[in-house]
Formats: structure tokens, C-alpha cells, sequence
């Protein structure tokens, strides 16, 4: 996804002997001295700046691929699923883009829309939305929310008031199996999502918001799950989807307009992995959508696509500092300044990242090595059995690439080490978007005594 083209004129001279680097931001040159550059500035320089570990995020790739999804989608509604990554600065490349918002807390809804972001222009998730997310939503105006709960249509239509109307949609669970891991499967039942197609759970919700005078109902969601790469379980969702739809149009009279069909999108950690290839996948579901409306006699709804990781996850690179380096029989351990506090997802869908040695150049041979974090668990391990030079030593610096995307947000206090800063690259400038977490801040909530 993305316009590579140029980095790859630049980067194909350089690239005798050394990684691959298509997973890389699009920014990404290696200039004579100086090791890898990104948006203009030299990651090593980020380090000796800002320290690590830390966050590198390239705002011109994440504003292209704003734009490959909204050129992809002409005619679908494109929302940026915050849970991904969100700050101020993102929250405005994404509305200046024409991007919409897809949030799962208050505290997502807060940010956005104190950063400036249109309330109507969000969509509010979640599977357990608490009375204060559900307040902060009808108090700010947001676009949608979606159920997902029986439970939740009489708590919307109560906290709506007698005057007011909410504008819904209900989340189905489609029976579709797809995603790159267990935990990241949402599309079938027996997971804690949506309401089921199978059971009539989905069609009982439905007629339940149908009957509320205070909810609007614009439409259906479905999300099937995560890193995704094969197109095809999006066309099964899409055209039971559609059959419900023409089953509602059929029971109640109610010709719905939009068919939101949730993100999920596959994208490659390490070179050679597969990713969901964008324009195919907007191909066919536009066609299928199309086709399917007509048989069913249905008006083509609006279709809505949630893209979060696909958008952010390649823009960022993070860095770490070596602390040691431990042979423990045929195992080299590589242990860095952070790990799962910053980054668990290794630990939690056992994820593989491609590190790569920046700062200085090695001619030694490679080695595979495993990288670990600094922290008391067995499991911290960021990057198992990869390729590094066989001279790595402490104080050398480490980059991870396509680390933009649940990394951050799923950060944690673990040991209290703090999270890691996020730093902007653009035209040649760094600038901080988050700071890091020092032990201020864990002092200053820790009011006991």
C-alpha cells in the first residue's frame, strides 16, 4: 500500500548486501554516513537526541496512506480506527486527510474532538461501553454508535432523552473466520463481540432499535478480525451481510444506507510477508456489494471501512539502545532498554519483527540472535531467531521497523520503566508529539503514603 516507487529508486543502489527495506516508511534513504534517514532525519540522531527507547513516526507516509484508502474507497466512508495509535498531531492528519474517526472510550472521543476533530465524523465501538463513554458520546454528538449488546439499546435510549434521537448500528457477527492469530479473530461466534447471525441474536437487536423512537438505525458493522490478507473472507462477510440487510428490507420495511465492514487489513512485519493487497480488495467489494443489491432488489448502501494499523503500522520505526549481549549455549540474547512494556504484542500473538543494526556499519557475518526486553519475564521477547552482525555490542542501537500501530497504545507500567516518546519526522524535522513517561509521573499518581 503506498506509493513506493520513489524510495525504491533510491534505495535500490544501496542495497547490495544489505536487508531488504520494503516494509520500511517510503521516506527511507541510506545516505553515505550516518546509517538509515526517515522523513529526512537520521534515526541515530533521534537516538542521541531523544534517547530510547522511542518512537519514530513518518507523518508524510501516514497522510499517503490516508490518501491510497480514500483514492482506494472513492465512494465508501474511510474511518481511522484510533485504537490503533492516537495523539493530537494524528487526530489532525487524519481530519485533514478527510478521514473519519472510529473510537472505543471516552478518553478516544475526548482527545479527538478537543484536538478539533468534527464529533459526527466519529463512530463509538466497543463491547462494554460504560455509562461514561455512552455519556461523553451523546454530550460531544458523535456520528454513530454500535451496538453490541442487547443490553446497550435501552441504556442509548434512555441516556438519549425524550427529545433527542441517536443514530445507531447494530455490530453482527457474520460467522466468518479470519485473522492472523486466535486472539485477533472476531468474525464467528464464541468470541465477545457482536451479536450473532446464527442465533437470531443479530435480527432480535435489530427489530428491538427498530422499535426505539429515540435510536436511528443507519446500518450494519461487522469485523471479522485482524491482519488479514486474503480478500476473500471480506466477500463471504459481505454478501451474508447484505442478506440480512435484504431480510430486514423484507420484516420491517427498513431499507438501510450504510454497510460498515470493519478494518482488519493484513500488512507485512518482515520483508516476503504477505499483506492485503488494497485495490483488489476495494475492487471486489464494490462488486460484490453491487451485485449483491441487485439480486436482493436492495439500493446499494454506503459502504464504511475501518483501517488502523494499515494506515499507521508501516509509518513507524522504533528504537533501542543494547544493554547486554549474553551467549547462553547456542543462543544469542540480545537485551534492550525496553520490550513488552512498550511492545507486547510479541508475547500476547507471538509476532515476529525484522530489527536491523543502524549507527554504524558491520562487516561481520551474520548471526541469529534473539532479542529481548529488560524486563522480569521469560516471555519478553521482542524479536526471536533473527539475523544480526556477529559483532553487536552494548551501546549499539537497534531499529524495529513497522512499529506504528498497537505498540504505543497497548504500553504499559510494567517495572516502572515508563513508556517511550513518540517523535514526528517530516521534510527533514523531528519534532516530539508525546513525551516520554518519567518517574515524575508515576509519583505524582501515587497519592498514598
Amino acid at each position: 500500500m503506498g506509493d513506493h516507487t520513489a524510495a525504491a529508486a533510491v534505495l535500490s543502489e544501496h542495497r547490495a548486501g544489505a536487508d531488504d527495506l520494503s516494509i520500511w516508511p517510503a521516506s527511507t534513504t541510506l545516505p553515505a554516513h550516518g546509517g538509515p534517514a526517515v522523513g529526512g532525519v537520521s534515526l541515530a540522531e533521534i537516538a542521541e537526541r531523544f534517547d530510547t527507547p522511542v518512537y519514530v513516526l513518518d507523518e508524510g507516509e501516514v497522510r499517503e496512506r490516508c490518501r491510497t484508502y480514500r483514492d482506494a474507497f472513492p465512494e465508501a466512508e474511510v474511518l481511522y480506527a484510533a485504537k490503533a495509535f492516537l495523539s493530537r498531531a494524528m487526530v489532525r492528519w487524519v481530519a485533514e486527510e478527510g478521514l473519519g474517526l472510529d473510537v472505543c472510550s471516552a478518553g478516544e472521543m475526548e482527545l479527538a474532538v478537543t484536538a478539533g476533530f468534527p464529533p459526527d465524523r466519529i463512530v463509538l465501538h466497543g463491547n462494554a461501553k460504560s455509562p461514561r463513554d455512552l455519556e461523553a458520546a451523546l454530550r460531544l454528538g458523535v456520528g454513530r454508535i454500535v451496538i453490541d449488546s442487547p443490553s446497550e439499546i435501552a441504556r442509548i435510549a434512555a441516556a438519549v432523552g425524550p427529545r433527542g434521537r441517536q443514530k445507531v448500528m447494530v455490530r453482527v457477527v457474520p460467522g466468518v473466520s479470519a485473522g492472523g492469530h486466535d486472539k485477533i479473530r472476531t468474525g464467528t461466534d464464541g468470541q465477545k463481540f457482536g451479536l450473532s447471525l446464527t442465533d437470531g441474536g443479530a435480527q432480535h437487536a435489530i427489530s428491538r432499535v427498530l422499535g426505539q423512537s429515540r435510536l436511528e438505525l443507519t446500518g450494519l458493522h461487522c469485523h471479522i478480525g485482524s491482519q488479514i490478507s486474503d480478500v476473500k473472507p471480506y466477500l463471504v462477510a459481505l454478501r451474508r451481510m447484505v442478506g440480512l440487510m435484504a431480510r430486514v428490507r423484507d420484516a420491517h420495511g427498513v431499507v438501510l444506507a450504510e454497510l460498515d465492514m470493519g478494518g482488519g487489513h493484513g500488512i507485512a512485519y518482515r520483508p516476503g510477508e504477505p499483506a492485503l493487497d488494497l485495490a483488489t480488495l476495494a475492487r471486489r467489494m464494490r462488486a460484490e456489494l453491487v451485485e449483491g443489491c441487485a439480486a436482493a432488489g436492495l439500493a446499494v448502501p454506503r459502504l464504511v471501512v475501518e483501517p488502523g494499523r494499515a494506515i499507521v503500522g508501516p509509518a513507524g520505526v522504533a528504537l533501542y539502545r543494547v544493554l547486554a549481549v549474553k551467549h547462553t549455549g547456542e543462543t544469542v540474547f540480545v537485551a534492550v532498554d525496553g520490550g513488552m512494556s512498550d511492545n507486547p504484542r510479541p508475547a500476547l500473538y507471538g509476532v515476529r519483527y525484522a530489527p536491523r543494526l543502524i549507527g554504524r556499519r558491520s562487516t561481520a557475518e551474520p548471526r541469529t540472535a534473539t532479542v529481548v526486553g529488560r524486563h522480569c519475564e521469560a516471555g519478553d521477547i521482542l524479536a526471536a531467531d533473527v539475523e544480526l552482525p556477529g559483532d553487536i555490542h552494548p551501546g549499539d542501537l537497534l531499529a524495529v521497523p513497522v512499529a506504528g500501530a498497537y505498540q504505543l497504545s497497548m504500553a504499559s507500567g510494567y517495572n516502572l520503566v515508563g513508556r517511550p516518546a513518540v517523535i514526528a519526522v517530516h521534510d527533514g524535522t523531528a519534532r516530539m508529539l508525546v513525551r516520554r513517561e518519567t518517574l515524575e509521573d508515576f509519583r505524582s499518581r501515587d497519592i498514598g503514603s
